[in-house]
């Protein structure tokens, strides 16, 4: 079997959707060696760090300042000549004509955000989205959501028939898994001057992520623990840069915005508490991360979130600082809480394992071929 994937964002982004692609990659090369992957990308980032397995080869354009035509229309005259079983977008795009080339096609979806909250993109990105996304999940021979949720919007705001859907979800590199031992954590927390205790939020510094509620139910409340953000920033940092100072919390907040991914499982494994109230999600994977860590979760109520963070994560309205600072206290006060949180958060996130994800795939790509 030869599969072609689009692995633009593997080699290229370092936030979500690169790390889906480079998990999916490494996940499904892995449990199946005797398939041949073909990996297309208009260039490769040499800072972002993937290592391409045995089975796999890059395909890149022959010149590279063609890259973006070829991404969107020249694929598909690579997909004829190379004699691909199965194509799959793995970052809600599949190029022009792949329809026409008689290979089956998967794309996979993460969320409709940009349809369900478009208040938080310009107008231009809205368009863009619509007619590329929306025209690749009917080009599709079989769309894969990440969540039930996205799955949902698919069928209602997108009309793609449920028979054409899929949810499997996504996991996260299996170094969440190894445990960090203490003088890593020391060292990781001497390297950027954190508490020895802190509760912790990974996520993009952007208004959809609603950092600024988080800090303002630390204020209201008097919360007397650290919080650690860590995350891409963006303008919004700034204003979360002056609620600190309004709210006078400037020896409580630590802001890490250029964090490195390997740092990561020694942030979380420290962190007594993981905070993620975002207003809009496609899945959350550093939910599963948290839990994959065994840091107990409170996020945000309705939609995917309680798909990733499993039944016995707490769930607040999150636009509710009230609510939130609850939920904080509660658990920051209650030890035997934190720990059935995180020895059932744990047991949960078995289900986003590598195994059954490849086996999901699978499955679903023998069905098509």
């Amino acid at each position: 079997m030869r599969i072609g994937y689009d692995a633009k964002r593997a080699f290229n982004n370092t936030r979500g959707l690169g790390n889906y692609s480079r998990d999916t990659i490494r996940i499904m090369a892995s449990h199946f060696p005797e398939i041949q992957f073909d990996l297309f990308t208009p260039k490769a980032n040499p800072d972002i760090a993937f290592s391409l397995p045995k089975n796999a080869v890059k395909v890149e354009p022959k010149h590279p300042i063609s890259g973006t035509w070829w991404r969107t229309f020249g694929i598909t005259q690579e997909v004829r000549k190379r004699g691909l079983d199965l194509y799959h977008g793995l970052s809600h795009e599949l190029p022009y004509g792949i329809e026409n080339t008689g290979v089956p096609s998967v794309v996979t979806m993460h969320d409709l955000i940009f349809l369900k909250h478009p208040e938080y993109y310009p107008f231009i990105d809205r368009s863009f989205y619509k007619a590329k996304y929306l025209r690749s999940c009917k080009a599709a021979t079989h769309v894969i959501a990440v969540s039930r949720e996205t799955q949902q919007d698919l069928i209602e705001l997108a009309g793609i028939p449920e028979e054409k859907t899929s949810v499997i979800y996504q996991g996260c590199h299996p170094q969440f898994l190894k445990v960090v031992p203490e003088e890593q954590r020391r060292a990781l927390r001497e390297k950027y001057g954190l508490p020895s205790s802190y509760m912790l939020n990974v996520a993009a510094i952007e208004p959809r992520k609603n950092q600024l509620n988080l800090l303002k139910a630390i204020a209201e409340g008097s919360i007397d623990f650290p919080l650690v953000v860590a995350g891409r920033p963006t303008d919004y940092l700034d204003e979360l840069q002056q609620a600190v100072k309004s709210w006078h919390l400037q020896h409580k907040v630590f802001f890490l915005p250029d964090l490195r991914f390997e740092d990561l499982p020694a942030l979380y494994q420290g962190a007594s508490l993981f905070v993620y109230p975002s207003q809009a999600e496609g899945f959350g994977i550093p939910i599963v991360e948290a839990l994959q860590s065994g840091v107990p979760v409170i996020a945000s109520k309705g939609g995917c979130m309680e798909e990733s963070g499993g039944p016995d994560s707490r769930y607040v309205d999150p636009d509710d600082s009230e609510e939130l600072t609850t939920q904080i206290q509660t658990v920051l006060s209650d030890e035997a809480l934190q720990q059935q949180m995180r020895r059932k958060g744990k047991d949960y996130a078995n289900i986003f394992s590598d195994d059954n994800i490849a086996d999901n795939i699978i499955l679903l790509y023998n069905s098509l071929i």
